[in-house]
Formats: structure tokens, sequence, C-alpha cells
């Protein structure tokens, strides 16, 4: 690719693709030393760190496909890392939460990932990390605005067909 064509300048390809990088480096850590795909381990995290929750609270809380996030949650149970027990406010659901040995693999992998990302954002200084870090969660809050004026009908291309 150029690095003056347009797609080399569309900073959301530019997000997608430094993310796979990122991600896909980090995965090579936990997928050597723990056998889990980016997935299995995206799930965890939010286990770990939320406690227990829905399936579809998962999907919403990792942005991944509801089927990528069913077959993460399966590998988990199966391996005993996760666990699932009904959610006594919603009788249709359940609540699926790390088992302690999921929680144990929680607390090896975290440190590990931690170890990764200051390495991969060793070139900034903690002013710019910080920077970035709000940076981001601005552009991820401006998707949630936009999501919100696309379901309101405000927003999207237009529809020409009857023109």
């Amino acid at each position: 690719m150029q690095p003056n064509s347009p797609l080399s300048q569309f900073l959301p390809y530019r997000l997608s693709i430094t993310s796979n990088a990122v991600s896909g480096r980090i995965a090579q850590e936990y997928r050597a030393h723990f056998g889990l795909s980016v997935p299995e381990w995206r799930v965890m995290a939010v286990l770990g760190d939320s406690g227990g929750v829905t399936q579809r609270e998962l999907t919403s809380l990792t942005l991944m496909d509801k089927v990528a996030v069913n077959r993460a949650c399966k590998v988990l149970e199966e391996r005993m890392l996760a666990k699932r027990s009904p959610n006594t406010l919603d009788g249709r659901s359940h609540l699926l939460e790390l088992t302690e040995e999921g929680l144990a693999m929680h607390g090896q992998i975290m440190p590990l990932a931690q170890e990764m990302e200051k390495r991969i954002f060793a070139g900034l200084d903690p002013a710019e990390k910080a920077q970035f870090s709000d940076l981001l969660a601005r552009v991820l809050a401006q998707i949630g605005d936009l999501e919100e004026d696309f379901q309101s009908g405000g927003f999207g291309v237009a529809d020409h067909s009857n023109t």
C-alpha cells in the first residue's frame, strides 16, 4: 500500500489495523502460555473485571459478535474456567462467571498483558499515553452518539433509490 493512498490515510482503517496488531501480539502470549484465543481472553477479561454477566451483556461489553461470544463461553465452560448460574433477575438468562481456576488464570494473565502493554507503549511518555487514552475514550463516546443518531433516523447515507 502506498503511504499516501486514501486507505492508508483513512483513520478508521488505521485504528482497525493497529487494534488487530496490538491484539494479535498480546494474543500470541496468552495463546502460548494459556491456550486461549482472542475471544476467549476477551470474555475472561470482562468476567474477571465485572463478575457474573449474561452473554448478552458480554456481547455488549466486548463489542464482539454474539456467535463469537457464545463459542468463547462454551470453550471456557468446557475448560472449567467459567460456569453458568441462574439469573435471579431474569429467569430466561444465565449469568456467566469465572470459576476459581478461571480467576487464578486471569490473575496470571493480567500481569502478562500489562507488561505487554508497557512494552507496546514504551515509545510514548506518560502524558502522551494519558492523552491517547483520553482520545480513544472520546472517539468511542462519539461512536455511541452516532449510533443514537442512526437509531433515531437522524444520521446515515441518504436513500436516493426513489429519485
